[in-house]
């Protein structure tokens, strides 16, 4: 099968899937456009802001379209081959992940716009909160450890992403100059708007194009960053240590306007690029039943391709800011449901950066990734052009990582202080350098390059949150009388395949420990996950078993 044949057969099953599909989970669920959401009653101008659809999708799907969909996908064909990959993010963001995301951003909804563990509190009581908390806080730490060296990876002088091409300029500070330019930019932003406030499009106009023209520059000014991996793992997380405690419109709000640009521009070279690049599947589309680790298929290709299907993160975002947002019920499934399946597209043209590389064996995901959505980009500017082009792919990567990495730091900040009760600004202060702490000893104990350490213990919690979070939500609707199928059947096999993973990664961890190193960490970790997922469990079914089936809607909950 060519690679354009299978993107258009990828992209009819999502298409299908949104109209069909989600239009049947909307009907369950029961959105109800009479309903005033808590956007329109609480309306402050600062969180609760009444938002159109289209701004609004566009606004979620750059807070969850980060390195995870990215990543994960690449290291699944790697492992087990591009089919197994491409059935699974087809099908589990059609049925779990799109289903997850629209479920987790209507249950906020109706809470009041809360998060997913307020949720879980309502309906499971404040022991499941406690646990759903620590569980979420943990899962996070895996996130920074797992991106903090990849994007590392991608900053150090000498590493292959550009190989083969004669360069006049160093590949990895020409990525980590342009990264930080890109930064500088944001910041530059969010101080005018703060002190100017000139309109929106005069910034459009000035600063995407300043942007984009940081990927240039970087080239410029390659050999002005070339440090150690060590340092530049220290350095990214003390800059996660800053912006999570840096006012939003310093730094959050302005990075994640441009960083949405530099997004639709490379799903845009990425759809150009499969469809009229002239490119040849080379990969193999099925590897085996285990990978090079001997790890089984199922659960290790679901829980490695992670955010490209479904993503428990995902509702920390829906829940988080995207419901206070919502002008609509209506528009929980654009938003919801919608911004999951185009994530899935993100997925795929990941997928696709590899698919068309003949030897990858020891090429890091960032790697693979700048050099195919560079290859795309040529398409367009030239093959001339392709050290530029396979630059601004390796940027967009680190662009994506730093999104997630400072956000998961500020919500890593807000379950800390949540769980210990603390407001002040010394507690917060405290709560961000714990967060940062304990990844920067992860990473220092694991060495350069040991992301794969990580990233299978990162996926399995990103996956099991979603399964927590869909047993809350199942409660939740059983007591108000809606089917509940659609959420408890994804739940369970999220269940099966991340406990199963959890129980084999804690084995093989201890069996490789030697004293207090890695491995020990990570089958401890791989415990306290796994009872913390257990015990909800157990809170969860007992409440499902004692809840009587209803007749009437759900209503919405006041606070």
């Amino acid at each position: 099968m060519s690679l354009p044949l299978l993107a258009a057969c990828v992209l009819i099953a999502l298409v299908c899937g949104y109209r069909f599909y989600g239009a049947f989970i909307a009907r369950r669920l029961g959105l109800d456009p009479a309903l005033i959401t808590p956007a329109v009653a609480k309306n402050d101008g600062q969180d609760f802001v009444p938002t159109r659809p289209f701004y609004l999708m566009g606004q979620h799907f750059s807070a969850i379209a980060a390195a995870g969909p990215i990543a994960g996908p690449i290291l699944a064909c790697q492992q087990f081959g591009w089919l197994p990959a491409i059935l699974w993010i087809v099908l589990g963001v059609i049925f779990v992940g799109a289903v997850h995301d629209l479920a987790t951003l209507f249950a906020s909804v109706r809470h009041g716009a809360r998060s997913i563990a307020d949720v879980v509190r309502d309906q499971l009581g404040r022991r499941a909160w406690l646990a759903i908390l620590a569980f979420i806080w943990l899962a996070l730490v895996y996130v920074i450890v797992a991106f903090t060296d990849l994007t590392a990876s991608t900053f150090v002088s000498g590493d292959a992403d550009l190989a083969g091409l004669a360069t006049r300029y160093n590949p990895g500070g020409a990525v980590a100059a342009a990264a930080l330019l890109y930064l500088l930019v944001a910041v530059v932003m969010g101080v005018v708007e703060r002190l100017l406030h000139p309109p929106l499009w005069l910034q459009t106009v000035i600063f995407v194009p300043a942007t984009f023209g940081a990927v240039w520059l970087g080239t410029e000014l390659s050999t002005w960053l070339v440090l150690p991996h060590t340092t530049w793992v220290i350095a990214i997380l003390a800059y996660c240590f800053v912006a999570s405690l840096t006012p939003v419109w310093a730094l959050l709000q302005p990075r994640g306007y441009l960083g949405g640009f530099v997004l639709y521009a490379a799903l845009l070279v990425g759809t150009i690029g499969i469809f009229f690049g002239g490119h040849e599947i080379q990969q193999p589309a099925w590897r085996g039943f285990h990978n090079q680790a001997g790890w089984p298929l199922f659960p290790f290709l679901f829980v490695t391709i992670a955010c490209g299907a479904c993503s428990g993160f995902h509702g920390l975002v829906c829940s988080g800011t995207t419901s206070k947002q919502i002008s609509s019920e209506a528009h929980c499934r654009p938003v919801g449901y919608g911004a999951m399946l185009l994530e899935a597209f993100v997925a795929l043209i990941a997928l696709g950066t590899v698919m068309i590389v003949a030897q990858t064996a020891g090429k890091k995901p960032g790697l693979l990734y700048g050099e195919g959505l560079g290859g795309f980009l040529t398409v367009i500017i030239g093959e001339e052009h392709r050290t530029l082009a396979v630059t601004f792919g390796a940027m967009a990567f680190s662009t994506f990582v730093f999104d997630t990495l400072d956000v998961a730091t500020r919500l890593g900040r807000y379950i800390l202080q949540e769980l210990t009760g603390t407001t002040s600004r010394a507690a917060a202060l405290v709560a961000t350098l714990v967060t940062c702490v304990v990844p920067l000893l992860l990473l220092i104990a694991a060495g350069a390059g040991s992301y794969l350490k990580f990233w299978t213990l990162f996926g399995t919690s990103n996956q099991l949150l979603a399964a927590l979070s869909l047993l809350g939500i199942s409660v939740w609707l059983k007591r108000a009388g809606r089917p509940y199928w659609f959420t408890f059947v994804p739940m369970l096999f999220l269940f099966a395949l991340t406990l199963y993973a959890l129980v084999l990664q804690a084995q093989d961890a201890f069996a490789r420990a030697r004293s207090l190193d890695v491995a020990f960490a990570n089958g401890v970790v791989s415990v306290l996950l796994l009872g913390l997922a257990v015990a909800l469990c157990l809170i969860g079914g007992r409440a499902l078993l004692a809840t009587p089936g209803k007749t009437a809607p759900p209503p919405p909950t006041e606070e």
